[in-house]
């Protein structure tokens, strides 16, 4: 305990930016992953064909790989400066919108054909019949694979921790300088991230029960 009492601000400040790299990040990659899972069922072959190329190159991309590149390599590329928080947002972000994607295109196939039948019958057109018709059906069976990628996300902002951000996954560094022992520390890192990981499959739980109970 005498270890988290002495290191309280080194705590508070990780955590707080990991919070603040996982909601945005969520946000982002929420409304890309959205898109990207749209242009995959599109009837439309080049925008089919642009979704997938995306998410084969990302999601076979290491993340690591993608963090050098917004750290060193965006730089170079004379285009608006952002910090290495903001950066590591993007990193995440393009990276988890992969995932949540192909989270989102299952749950679209497992709306029944004569749902979208029916709305293009009455004279939806393909955005329509998706965000009116298709998508909040969809939502409701991803919920348990959605949760599961923003859990996924939540560990991997600790990347950023090798990228000059203090986030949770940098405390240990931190507290080492000042003297701690480094597995006292990291056990109280992991503490807390049990924690954070416990709320969201809270949340999990309450909206099955919710939409369960809607369907």
């Amino acid at each position: 305990m005498d270890v988290l009492l002495n290191n309280l601000d080194l705590f508070v400040v990780g955590f707080r930016t990991t919070l603040v790299l996982f909601a945005w990040s969520a946000v982002f990659a929420t409304i890309l992953g959205l898109i990207v899972g749209m242009m995959r069922v599109s009837p439309v072959p080049v925008m089919r064909g642009v979704g997938t190329a995306y998410v084969n190159f990302v999601r076979n991309t290491p993340l690591t790989l993608i963090f050098f590149f917004f750290a060193f390599g965006y730089p170079k590329l004379e285009l608006p400066e952002f910090s290495y928080t903001w950066l590591a947002i993007i990193a995440l972000s393009l990276y988890t919108a992969t995932y949540i994607a192909e989270v989102l295109r299952s749950g679209f196939n497992t709306v029944p054909l004569g749902q979208a039948e029916a709305a293009r019958a009455i004279g939806l057109s393909f955005v329509p019949t998706m965000t009116r018709v298709i998508m909040p059906q969809a939502f409701r069976a991803v919920i348990p694979p959605f949760m599961s990628v923003l859990i996924a996300l939540l560990k991997n902002t600790t990347v950023a921790a090798g990228f000059a951000v203090h986030e949770a996954g940098a405390i240990r560094a931190y507290a080492s300088e000042r003297g701690e022992p480094a597995m006292v520390v990291l056990l109280w890192v992991a503490f807390f991230f049990i924690v954070l990981v416990m709320i969201l499959a809270y949340i999990q739980r309450r909206l099955e029960k919710r939409w369960k109970v809607a369907r």
